[in-house]
């Protein structure tokens, strides 16, 4: 699969939030971190990704002009996960996947659907809790049970809003553990916006680094995270340093003025 973003653009009245935004994932199976400092364009870019603001530019998905697609094509394609938890509904987490399913997937056979509901669940380690009710999960249980919903429609570009952000060190692995798994098994594509270079630097490809609405730097992790990058994007005095299995370690040190 493939992914084109071309002049990507975003305006909320006449201040430009995202502007001239270049960048291209020419195959799947990778996750792709989207970095930068708060106000820096990424949840605006995610959302005209998935069409849910207007938007300049174009938007390519496997040679498809997304802009050109019903709202129902869409959505079979592109699966979004914002920043605000699920609703806490009297729904099970059972229930709440089978419902998103029986909506986006009406294709789907039964069999089909009651399938793959266990399949996501054991792969997000949410065995146990498939049958509570939303309503009495914490944040973190039903933000995992809100990305369940999303893995179960199987759709080739998912777009995530800090998904880590109300998750514990162990639920933060075992997300990200699972959307590694996921992508390299179905063969599509990942982008989340994320504020733990860390965790993005272990579990993800590549990184694509936005500053003041523009993409200021993309490629592997270990490539877009130095000093002077840092410096020029989040405005702080930082080390790139390597732990002991040689992956990139981001030490900030102090904060500084931006300079760009």
């Amino acid at each position: 699969m493939s992914l084109a973003v071309k002049g990507l653009g975003v305006c909320y009245g006449n201040t430009a939030v995202v502007r001239g935004v270049d960048w291209s994932a020419p195959q799947g199976g990778r996750v792709i971190a989207l970095a930068g400092a708060n106000g820096a364009g990424k949840s605006s870019t995610l959302r005209a990704i998935a069409g849910l603001c207007r938007m300049g530019g174009e938007v390519w998905l496997d040679g498809e002009n997304l802009a050109e697609m019903s709202l129902a094509q869409r959505a079979r394609r592109v699966a979004y996960m914002p920043q605000s938890l699920p609703q806490a509904t009297s729904l099970t987490v059972y229930e709440s996947v089978l419902s998103t399913l029986r909506i986006a997937c009406p294709h789907w056979s039964s069999a089909q659907v009651h399938a793959r509901i266990p399949e996501v669940l054991q792969a997000l380690g949410l065995e146990s809790l498939a049958l509570r009710a939303l309503s009495t999960l914490s944040g973190g249980q039903r933000q995992m049970a809100g990305l369940a919903q999303l893995l179960a429609r199987s759709p080739r570009l998912l777009l995530l809003d800090e998904p880590t952000s109300a998750l514990d060190v162990r639920w933060q692995l075992q997300l990200l553990q699972a959307l590694r798994t996921h992508v390299a098994m179905h063969q599509t594509l990942c982008v989340m916006a994320v504020h733990d270079l860390n965790l993005a630097a272990r579990f993800c490809d590549e990184m694509l680094l936005m500053a003041e609405g523009q993409l200021l730097a993309s490629g592997p992790p270990a490539n877009v995270l130095t000093p002077a990058l840092l410096h020029q994007a989040y405005g702080v005095e930082a080390r790139v340093e390597r732990c002991s299995r040689g992956m990139p370690v981001v030490l900030a040190d102090a904060a500084s003025l931006f300079t760009n």
